[in-house]
């Protein structure tokens, strides 16, 4: 998952929103610490949920991210405006767990991750994840996601 992110973060410029989606435990945070070493932030990344949100600076002259656990937060987008998300969008990449439903309003453009266990024989398979990239508006048009598996 930590290699994807990376993969994922040769991608991102200023201004892109990441909706990731999975269960607990599927490995959003470590795709968003591989966000993170690709875009050469500063600090660990690790799961925002008690904070909500995190802002990691660019080491290396490039957009920061802005991590958001959305989780506890059962409202939408009204429930996020004190974040200032829509401020801190333009210049940054903003990544956001659990964000489906509370957050598409932020963007036209956004990149929608979906992250699965695999399962196999009628068991959960604790390795193994299936991730369906979804790029949605022009920005994500011509992108090649499909690319990104590897």
């Amino acid at each position: 998952m930590q290699d994807l992110g990376r993969r994922i973060a040769a991608l991102l410029r200023p201004g892109d929103l990441v909706l990731l989606t999975g269960e607990l435990g599927a490995g959003k945070t470590t795709l968003t610490r591989g966000l993170g070493e690709g875009l050469g932030v500063r600090g660990a990344v690790t799961s925002p949920t008690f904070v909500i949100a995190r802002v990691h600076p660019s080491l290396v002259d490039g957009p920061p991210l802005v991590h958001v656990d959305a989780y506890r937060l059962g409202g939408g987008l009204e429930e996020m405006e004190d974040l200032d998300l829509d401020v801190s969008l333009p210049d940054s990449v903003v990544v956001v767990e659990w964000g489906d439903g509370k957050v598409e309003e932020l963007s036209e453009d956004r990149l929608h991750v979906v992250i699965a266990r695999a399962v196999g024989h009628e068991e959960v398979l604790d390795d193994v994840r299936q991730v369906t990239l979804r790029g949605v508006g022009a920005r994500w048009e011509s992108a090649d996601l499909a690319g990104l598996a590897g």
